[in-house]
């Protein structure tokens, strides 16, 4: 029995377009997953970067709204009294009134 060359050429051309799509894939994937990467390192270095010189504190509001930084975190971002501060407010807990309950 005889080999048929266009037989062949079809197989040759089929393995061809398999090699070509699975190198697609691999491709693909990298390119994927380096993106993921890059994106993960600048999620942690705004994350550092937002940490750095700041500090994360829970604190109760007070009488006509006011809210207290703890010596401690004072003491270790070198505030002192009548420096400029920014403030970001993310309510944890809501107090119940009397009346609520």
């Amino acid at each position: 029995m005889g080999s048929n060359p266009d037989v062949e050429d079809t197989v040759s051309s089929y393995k061809k377009a398999v090699e070509k799509g699975s190198e697609a894939q691999r491709e693909f994937v990298k390119q994927f997953s380096n993106l993921q990467q890059d994106a993960m390192q600048n999620f942690f270095s705004m994350l550092q970067g937002l940490t750095f010189y700041n500090a994360m504190f829970k604190t109760t509001v007070q009488s006509g709204g006011r809210i207290s930084i703890p010596e401690a975190e004072r003491q270790a971002l070198k505030i002192n009294e009548g420096d400029l501060v920014q403030v970001i407010i993310i309510p944890i807990e809501r107090r119940r009134k009397e009346s609520d309950k």
